[in-house]
């Protein structure tokens, strides 16, 4: 089991694929998402991470929460929040979670807060159809009717639909699909609607109703992962194209050397004719000598 990741919501858009086709997105926004501290079985009973995401104030931010950052030596982040995880999926403390956590197609669970709505009817709250809208009904129309029994129970049972508070609720939506992620600009586009307001909190984590795909990294795609060098220091087509030109100019000096062997043989043969020239001189030493 992975980590998920802390994000806020931005706002909705629009994508145009290749094909042509318009899908609106949720763009969600993670600034800096760092591990804050480890929670394992030996000593807490669980496994889990501590993220924390968002830069705050100092003032803002009490002291064991100022120490809790100190002992991580990261900054001071405004939203921390718990994911379990198996004990394979713990990273390192003070290491940054990249948006790349998540490939695209992959499908996640979003969690966040609905808005708020305030006090609420029966009708708006729980789609009641209201009574008759004709004669015979009085100044009660949107009302909810009959709430109690009679003297035994002599009470409403808990759970009974009425009016109160509507929104303002932890809200999961699952089986989002993850169209684009962008690690430079830390933002992530979802096919759909998130649950939550404007600037509100998400958290992000893999679908439990849907295989984990493929290329997803293990445990976590982390800022200057080794596997980012080698995509980073991999030459670009250009590079690629430039170095057979600069290795072209070798070329002529191998034919030049090869032009220089033919001179060296010539050398070579000429040898044997000076060499014949010191025998004929030496074989006229003895008839001067023989003259004398």
């Amino acid at each position: 089991m992975r980590t998920g990741l802390i994000g806020q919501k931005i706002g909705m858009t629009r994508v145009f694929e290749e094909d042509g086709r318009n899908i609106s997105v949720t763009v969600l926004k993670v600034d800096g998402c760092q591990v804050i501290g480890h929670r394992t079985k030996e000593r807490d009973g669980y496994t889990a991470l501590c993220l924390g995401v968002g830069a705050v104030k100092a003032r803002s931010v009490n002291k064991p929460q100022k120490g809790q950052f100190k002992k991580a030596k990261v900054s001071l982040k405004k939203k921390m929040v718990e994911f379990r995880v198996s004990e394979d999926g713990l990273v390192d403390v003070g290491a940054e979670i990249l948006t790349s956590h998540f490939v695209e197609g992959q499908y996640v669970d979003v969690v966040g807060q609905s808005i708020g709505k305030g006090f609420a009817g029966v009708i708006k709250r729980h789609n009641f159809s209201g009574l008759g809208a004709s004669h015979g009904v009085s100044i009660s129309h949107r009302s909810s009717g009959s709430t109690g029994q009679c003297q035994d129970p002599g009470k409403v049972f808990k759970g009974k639909k009425m009016a109160g508070h509507m929104g303002d609720e932890q809200v999961t939506t699952q089986n989002l699909e993850v169209i684009r992620t962008m690690p430079e600009e830390g933002l992530i586009l979802i096919k759909g609607a998130v649950p939550g307001a404007r600037g509100g909190w998400v958290l992000i984590r893999d679908a439990l109703k849907k295989p984990l795909p493929e290329g997803a990294p293990m445990p976590a795609a982390l800022k200057g992962d080794k596997a980012e060098d080698e995509i980073s220091s991999t030459p670009a087509p250009a590079e690629e194209a430039a170095a057979p030109e600069a290795q072209a100019p070798e070329a002529p000096a191998k034919e030049a050397q090869a032009e220089e062997k033919p001179s060296e043989e010539v050398k070579g043969k000429e040898k044997p004719a000076e060499e014949a020239q010191a025998e004929e001189k030496a074989e006229e030493k003895p008839e001067e000598k023989a003259k004398e």
